[in-house]
């Protein structure tokens, strides 16, 4: 017996970060119909007994894996300081904050492609979720407004429709890499995609709000 195992078992909180972890990987890899408890035990380390005593059913675990993946987005995006910036310069972090997230949480991704699948069944169920990305919003509408009022962004715009936007591009690169790249750009780097995508994302978000002079 390791060492370690006297502290696992007296550590509950532990085990349950370990069974989201492993329940992510094991929800992104198989989906949620096809991932068993039994595998996202063995990643976490622990027995398929625990993980149900711990969550309940797979059902429950994987909205609460849900939840946690929304909520990490949305604390990076708040934890990024942009209200000390000019409007531009925020949009443009913010933007490049968004991609660059979602190429370094390809299982967040995976994660959001699933649940589209399933047609929101299980996003729907929680009310934490849409309160989470509330803030979303929030920190958008923010800049916009500070924008609108300096002169810089026209004022026929809905928040709405620019997190759209940024979205939008930010998830194709992930979602679609594979079979973009292989049909219009095979000679292109990894690295290449992502800095043209990631540029891209801001040229097109900062030229829907701009006003023109």
């Amino acid at each position: 017996m390791s060492d370690t195992t006297p502290k696992r078992k007296n550590d509950p909180e532990g085990l349950k970060k370990r069974i989201l972890a492993g329940a992510l990987t094991t929800f992104a890899e198989f989906g949620m119909q096809g991932a068993r408890l039994e595998q996202i035990a063995e990643n976490a380390q622990t027995t398929k007994r625990m993980v149900v005593y711990h969550f309940g059913s797979k059902e429950k675990l994987y909205i609460e894996v849900l939840e946690q993946v929304y909520q990490a987005i949305r604390q990076h995006e708040s934890g990024l300081n942009l209200s000390a910036m000019d409007p531009e310069l925020a949009i443009s972090k913010l933007v490049e904050a968004s991609f660059d997230y979602h190429v370094s949480h390809p299982d967040f991704m995976r994660l959001v492609c699933t649940e589209n699948l399933l047609r929101g069944r299980y996003i729907t169920q929680s009310p934490r979720i849409k309160a989470l990305n509330r803030s979303a919003l929030d920190v958008l509408e923010a800049i916009l407004t500070r924008g609108q009022q300096q002169g810089l962004f026209i004022r026929e715009i809905e928040t709405i429709d620019v997190h759209r936007l940024i979205s939008s591009i930010c998830v194709h690169h992930v979602s679609n890499r594979y079979t973009f790249n292989a049909l219009f750009s095979p000679d292109n780097s990894e690295e290449e995609s992502i800095r043209r995508n990631r540029q891209l994302a801001v040229t097109a978000t900062l030229r829907y709000i701009r006003k023109t002079v």
